[in-house]
């Protein structure tokens, strides 16, 4: 076997993405693989005479490649950027770590692109109430899957890998949805509500009296398959692009938009953001985040909402009249003062001319010095 040292870039490369094999997704490693050939074909172009990892520099080899990433045609997007380099920093790492002389630090943290910032795109609610329709109407076996992403929030992917037996019973009245393990290599439990269970029930059916239910393997899912569940999303897409068009539907429709409409619904419904991120199967509140869309109407709502609550927490007090004081003495002109300075404050937070509020607080003011010289007075009688 040839010493580290004397491989080349492809064989070195090439070991380590075989190591890499044993512990990544098939998906996870040809996204490697593609980046350190990526990689290989820039320093090819470039720099042909370099042949090991060690002779790697981070000027001008590294900061080479990253130039040439920015002027890529068709340009590249930032994500892209960021997970080329997140990506092959880690292959450095790996190798560092299995003996190659590996220079340190070649990829630094100024180096990453910013991330693109982009809006949630839930659909809009005439949008949303339209395509819901039309899949009620088609209620075939794909609408009725798309139902389901669409009621649950979960990934298109997920509900391809559902099985028949999906939903359970947790207790009385206590139904859940068993989602696989999905993206990030996790299982959930997502509540499923009579509709949903309404849905899945619809689907077994369809699933039954369909043909295709005679495909190979295609009894342990769900949603009959020949084998992969990769053919099934395109279709399922098409099927929701024919819906949207046949509903009248103003935007543009994928499976993914279902579920960030379902994070904001979910999110206007009033449930915890630490709540959703569980139902939404992530790992970082982040992402929840990104997912969500609050509009300004909902900013007015909730500021409405807790200036309530919070007026109802507090008490006000009363002013006492002749009846209450029975003498008039500097403790009961003391308390007449403190009511009355605390109903003129409450008074003024919720005007909303912001020169009356001047003018009442400056009233305030003055009320707080007659407070102050009272107590003087009583300090002078002692």
């Amino acid at each position: 076997m040839r010493h580290p040292s004397k491989l080349g870039f492809e064989q070195i490369f090439e070991a380590h993405l075989q190591t890499l094999a044993l512990t990544l997704r098939p998906a996870t490693l040809r996204g490697y693989r593609s980046i350190a050939r990526c990689f290989l074909r820039y320093l090819h172009e470039a720099f042909p005479q370099l042949q090991r990892p060690g002779q790697l520099s981070r000027d001008p080899h590294l900061l080479g490649w990253f130039r040439w990433l920015s002027q890529h045609d068709p340009p590249l997007h930032n994500d892209t950027r960021h997970l080329y380099l997140r990506s092959f920093r880690r292959l450095l790492e790996d190798l560092a770590a299995n003996g190659h002389p590996v220079q340190p630090d070649l990829i630094r943290r100024e180096d990453f692109p910013p991330p693109d910032h982009y809006l949630p795109r839930p659909l809009p609610l005439e949008d949303d109430q339209l395509l819901q329709q039309e899949l009620r109407r088609t209620d075939d076996l794909l609408s009725n899957a798309l139902l389901l992403t669409r009621a649950t929030g979960i990934r298109i992917g997920e509900c391809i890998d559902l099985r028949p037996d999906c939903v359970r019973q947790l207790g009385p009245d206590h139904w859940i949805l068993h989602v696989p393990l999905g993206k990030l290599h996790s299982e959930r439990l997502v509540p499923a509500d009579p509709e949903v269970q309404r849905m899945v029930t619809r689907i077994l059916q369809l699933r039954a009296l369909a043909a295709a239910v005679t495909l190979p393997h295609s009894e342990e899912w769900l949603l009959p398959r020949n084998g992969s569940h990769h053919p099934l999303y395109p279709t399922l897409k098409e099927a929701l692009a024919a819906a949207a068009k046949r509903a009248g539907c103003s935007s543009h429709v994928t499976p993914h938009r279902l579920r960030h409409t379902y994070a904001s619904e979910m999110l206007r419904l009033g449930i915890s953001l630490p709540a959703l991120m569980r139902l939404l199967g992530h790992k970082d509140i982040r992402m929840t985040l990104r997912y969500v869309e609050v509009t300004q109407q909902d900013v007015q709502h909730e500021f409405h909402r807790a200036r309530q609550s919070a007026a109802q927490l507090h008490r006000v007090p009363i002013l006492p009249t002749s009846k209450d004081i029975l003498s008039a003495d500097l403790p009961g002109i003391h308390h007449a003062l403190a009511a009355t300075r605390h109903l003129l404050e409450m008074y003024r937070r919720s005007l909303t001319d912001e020169k009356i509020r001047r003018k009442l607080q400056r009233l305030d003011h003055r009320l707080l010095a007659v407070a102050d010289q009272l107590d003087h007075v009583t300090i002078a009688k002692k």
